[in-house]
């Protein structure tokens, strides 16, 4: 006998929104209504909540749709074919400025880094003056493998955003690298530049400026 299947109610018996991503202000004033109810009246600010609910909401949707309707047939995950892109457009990177540049913690690197390894796309190497830090480069099967993809990637990035004129495009991108910013902000970081006690730095590797000798290319600094 299979084991029970335990259903659990939440303390308010409403249907789950979707109201949070709706433009019904009789929805949206029913959903703030819920959310107080069912954290008894806590001030929250409630369009921080819908920004970053919202957020969440999108980010999740745009890379399963980007996992399943395009990096599936290359059998790639998202954090996968964006750290390929990374090492495709700014070349050679530290580790942990991989990491942060990708947006994965320095663990979640480690495993994707074995699996392109293992495809043959990308290959770590020590750095020439400090066994401590790790040197990560694609390799020309990476490069191809990136230049491939990246045709039809982008016509999905136009499919997601297709009902944004091209200023709500900009100004979407403007206000989300805001966002991006105070969090750097927040976690002690530049825009660009990670911290030294960054969570998902790998132990003892680079620098806190995130620079290799000098000599690394540095990604452009976006609006």
């Amino acid at each position: 006998m299979g084991a029970k299947i335990v259903r659990y109610r939440t303390i308010v018996s409403r249907t789950v929104p979707g109201v949070f991503s709706s433009d019904d202000d009789a929805e949206l004033r029913q959903a703030e209504r819920d959310v107080a109810d069912a954290f008894e009246g806590a001030p929250f600010d409630f369009s921080a909540l819908l920004v970053v609910s919202n957020v969440f909401r999108a980010a999740t949707a745009v890379r399963n749709h980007m996992e399943r309707e395009v990096l599936s047939a290359h059998q790639l995950s998202w954090s996968a074919f964006v750290v390929l892109f990374v090492l495709r457009v700014w070349g050679e990177q530290e580790s942990h400025r991989l990491a942060h540049e990708a947006g994965i913690t320095g663990g979640t690197l480690t495993g994707v880094l074995s699996t392109l390894e293992r495809r043959g796309f990308a290959q770590r190497s020590p750095h020439p003056t400090d066994g401590r830090r790790v040197l990560v480069a694609p390799t020309d099967d990476g490069l191809r493998a990136v230049d491939e993809i990246m045709p039809l990637f982008n016509q999905h990035e136009a499919i997601v955003t297709a009902d944004l004129s091209a200023t709500d495009r900009r100004h979407l991108a403007r206000l989300l690298r805001t966002v991006l910013r105070t969090l750097d902000a927040e976690s002690g970081t530049e825009s660009g530049t990670e911290s030294g006690t960054e969570s998902g730095t790998e132990s003892g590797s680079g620098t806190a400026d995130g620079t290799r000798d000098g000599t690394e290319r540095r990604r452009p600094a976006v609006g």
